[in-house]
């Protein structure tokens, strides 16, 4: 029999999401199977695994020890989960050769660390460098998400029993080579906060992004985006009220094998350096998808400097020789969350967090 206590990091999760996570190579119906039988009972008494986990529940599992050990080898085996039986030392030095790997091939700084801008018990939002992933893509990769995992055992604030029952996870993400604001939660009851605030678009995300000339495009522009998948591109067309009937914003067509999506963009000029005949503008997304600043930018005429997928080439080596700019400047520097009439001190309401604009930003506009 094996029995877990759940903390207020495990609070808010449902009893079958927690089996899910314990027993992560069992089929759905092994869960039920086993609830219904009370081979797993909640709090002593069955359960039928919708319950909502409260701080002091107890969760029992009336199972072998082979079959635990049958259905818990999960990831961690082939490096997917934070959730390793490993030391906090171990972990901590194996973190450090990934993120070796990861300044040798992107450049990135010597320096690297964690920087928290905003931290509560559910939740922390991080400045993510330029060159660092959201979330890894394969095996060797180590981002922004592994470095908040290590962040978080460093600190004490989880150990490797409870990212058994719950691994925090990133819960927006930005391209590798776009810095800025990226929101994580710490616990279930923040991750259904930052994914009901992103989902419901009630949380506000501005960037700034400097682009080529003079970008006098105040004002919100809405277009269809499609996605090439294969190329892993997107492509702006303006907006065709004859064919294009449906009005919802995000709203999905599927086309010759291309995603066709309406997005909206608000655009605010910042400033204007006549001499390098760059623009800095603020950009408010009203949608977020993929890469839709960057293609919707240069669709109106203003490319990001540095991008390589939609940018100017010509412009963009220009500043590599002179500036050393190697990636797109674009940053996810405010993010402002709705107020929340519910009183709830575990939860944040109207709340602003900026991320520090890098140096060469303030260079370019002499701030």
């Amino acid at each position: 029999m094996q029995e877990i206590i759940i903390t207020s990091n495990e609070e808010g999760y449902r009893l079958r999401k927690l089996c899910a996570n314990l027993l992560p190579l069992a089929p759905n119906s092994f869960y039920f199977k086993m609830l219904r039988k009370k081979n797993i009972v909640l709090n002593d008494k069955k359960a039928d695994g919708t319950e909502i986990l409260k701080a002091g529940d107890s969760v029992k599992l009336y199972l072998s020890d082979d079959t635990i050990a049958k259905f818990s080898k999960n990831s961690t085996d082939s490096e997917n989960s934070a959730g390793s039986l490993k030391s906090i030392t171990d972990k901590s030095k194996y973190y450090s050769s990934k993120i070796d790997k990861v300044k040798s091939s992107k450049n990135i700084s010597n320096n690297i660390k964690l920087e928290a801008l905003y931290e509560d018990q559910n939740i922390i939002i991080c400045n993510k460098p330029a060159g660092v992933l959201s979330q890894k893509a394969k095996q060797d990769d180590y981002s922004i998400n592994e470095m908040i995992i290590d962040y978080l055992l460093s600190t004490g604030v989880i150990n490797d029993n409870s990212l058994r029952l719950f691994r925090p996870s990133v819960c927006n993400r930005l391209d590798r080579n776009t810095c800025g604001i990226i929101l994580a939660s710490k616990t279930p009851a923040g991750a259904h906060f930052l994914t009901e605030a992103i989902r419901n678009r009630t949380v506000k995300k501005y960037y700034i992004a400097v682009v080529k000339g003079r970008a006098e495009i105040d004002g919100r522009h809405e277009a269809i985006l499609e996605k090439d998948r294969v190329k892993n591109l997107v492509r702006i067309r303006d907006i065709d009220i004859r064919t294009d009937v449906n009005k919802d914003a995000g709203s999905y067509v599927k086309t010759d094998g291309n995603n066709k999506q309406r997005i909206i963009t608000d655009t605010r000029l910042i400033s204007y350096n006549r001499k390098l005949d760059i623009s800095e503008l603020e950009v408010e997304l009203i949608t977020g998808k993929s890469h839709q600043i960057r293609a919707h930018l240069a669709h109106l005429g203003h490319p990001i400097i540095g991008d390589v997928k939609y940018g100017d080439k010509s412009i963009n080596q220009s500043f590599l020789y002179k500036y050393k700019i190697d990636h797109q400047m674009l940053i996810a520097y405010k993010i402002v969350f709705p107020d929340i009439k519910e009183e709830d001190d575990a939860l944040i309401s109207g709340l602003t967090v900026e991320a520090p604009l890098p140096e060469v930003y303030r260079k370019l506009f002499e701030k």
